[in-house]
């Protein structure tokens, strides 16, 4: 009996990115067909036979798609025959199997296919935002008469007037003996 890897996909409008997470796999075998047939197996680490069997959702460009398989994933890169977006993955409408995600880090939407992302954000220059951070001065606990800042002092304070005498009795201090079984009428 063979398993199902757990499988992540993401596309863009020409292509269609799908990676298959198998850790030390061996004995790779990838066939893509023009009408969208999708074909996997391999042996895992623990020598248990996986396969995957997808019927994309519309025909690909067999000899322009791509396969990597790294240590950990299998990656394929499928071109799609037309361009265009594709409401899900895989021809059968309904629920996708199980094994069978999202891959949030390569997603895109649609409307979002002209924008160009990356880690510039549009040539901004944060430092001119003067939002703080690390600019070489060091901060310390001194006002601006010099006077060192004593809120951390009060709140101290404070908390130590609010706690119950009692409950320093109980840890471990015995109480007066005078009070120890004296009931006062």
């Amino acid at each position: 009996m063979s398993r199902h890897p757990s499988t992540k996909w993401a596309q863009r409008s020409d292509k269609v990115y799908l990676t298959i997470e198998l850790p030390d796999a061996k004995d790779v075998k990838l066939n893509l067909k023009p009408d969208g047939h999708f074909n996997f197996s391999a042996k895992g680490s623990d020598d248990m036979q996986y396969e995957l069997d997808l019927e994309l959702f519309d025909a690909v460009n067999a000899e322009e798609s791509k396969a990597a398989v790294a240590p950990r994933t299998i990656c394929y890169l499928v071109k799609k025959a037309e361009s265009n977006w594709w409401p899900r993955l895989l021809k059968k409408e309904g629920k996708p199997p199980v094994f069978l995600k999202v891959d949030w880090d390569k997603w895109q939407d649609e409307d979002d296919e002209d924008a160009e992302f990356g880690d510039d954000f549009g040539g901004m220059d944060f430092s001119k935002l003067n939002m703080g951070g690390d600019d070489g001065d060091d901060l310390e606990d001194e006002d601006e008469d010099g006077d060192e800042d004593d809120d951390d002092n009060v709140v101290d304070s404070a908390n130590k007037e609010d706690e119950d005498p009692e409950a320093e009795g109980s840890k471990g201090e015995e109480a007066p003996a005078a009070a120890v079984g004296e009931a006062k009428p």
